[in-house]
């Protein structure tokens, strides 16, 4: 049997929080979901995760968190790598970096399955190439499980699909997170690698990338610095489902998700 994998994409603030809180108990129920990885360094107020938007998602069914250029942005992550191995900063931060680079962790049928997450260096800030970072951790990574999933935050399509391309047939997925604006370019790459340039983000789609549009929208007129809120109306979940072969890793399927609250209330409807 194929082994299903849900990636969720950039989870921002408490309207991403709630949609998934709402909605993956029953998918992982639905789609019978092995694993579920999420990016979550937008969940704390739109920059950041804390312990309590950790403990919200965990409950709700979250196995593996990837963070981004934003993981430091909260003091509390430092205690929450402290508690957990299953929380990832980006593996091309100087080594002696707080947090997990990397993590195998068992899916539901025993499954071993890699994951880690590489910064982007295109209008980002300055990092370790993320080709050689990958090589390193692969090497570590590939004797321990054939399934490996690779998230790549990144600003630039670009580096996203360099990346892809590199690792094509050495890992079952490289799925692209950061812009919050999920793309429609989701294949299987010639060797057998899941690939999507961008998730998407999980929250709320009447915003600028999760933020009142009116804030963004004053800053820029005026150019005196507002606050720039996180948003609340039209609340979706976006994602990747994956469907991969447990013995090879090879991905067989990947699937664009994109679940707006009309869709969830129906979801909900139909699984009470």
């Amino acid at each position: 049997m194929p082994l299903k994998i849900l990636f969720i994409g950039d989870v921002v603030g408490s309207p991403g929080r709630k949609i998934v809180s709402q909605l993956l108990p029953r998918l992982i129920h639905r789609w019978e979901l092995g694993l579920v990885i999420c990016n979550a360094e937008n969940a704390a107020g739109g920059s950041g995760l804390t312990i309590k938007c950790h403990e919200e998602l965990v409950e709700a069914g979250v196995d593996v968190f990837t963070l981004g250029d934003h993981v430091y942005r909260k003091d509390e992550v430092f205690t929450l790598f402290e508690r957990s191995d299953r929380l990832l900063r980006p593996a091309n931060f100087p080594l002696d970096s707080p947090g997990e680079e990397a993590v195998v962790v068992p899916a539901k049928d025993g499954t071993m399955v890699g994951v880690f997450t590489l910064l982007g260096r295109t209008f980002m800030r300055p990092v370790d190439c993320t080709l050689r970072a990958a090589d390193r951790v692969l090497d570590r990574l590939l004797p321990l499980a054939k399934v490996v999933v690779v998230d790549i935050h990144a600003e630039a399509t670009s580096d996203k699909q360099l990346l892809g391309r590199y690792l094509d047939g050495r890992v079952s997925a490289v799925l692209g997170t950061h812009t919050h604006v999920v793309t429609a370019d989701e294949r299987i790459l010639p060797r057998g690698t899941a690939y999507q340039t961008d998730v998407g983000m999980t929250g709320p789609h009447d915003s600028i990338l999760g933020r009142r549009y009116d804030r963004v929208l004053a800053a820029n007129l005026s150019f005196v610095p507002h606050y720039f809120e996180v948003a609340t109306g039209d609340p979706r979940l976006n994602g990747a489902l994956l469907e991969v072969d447990p013995a090879t890793g090879e991905a067989l399927s990947i699937k664009r998700i994109a679940i707006d609250q009309d869709e969830a209330l129906k979801l909900m409807t139909n699984s009470a």
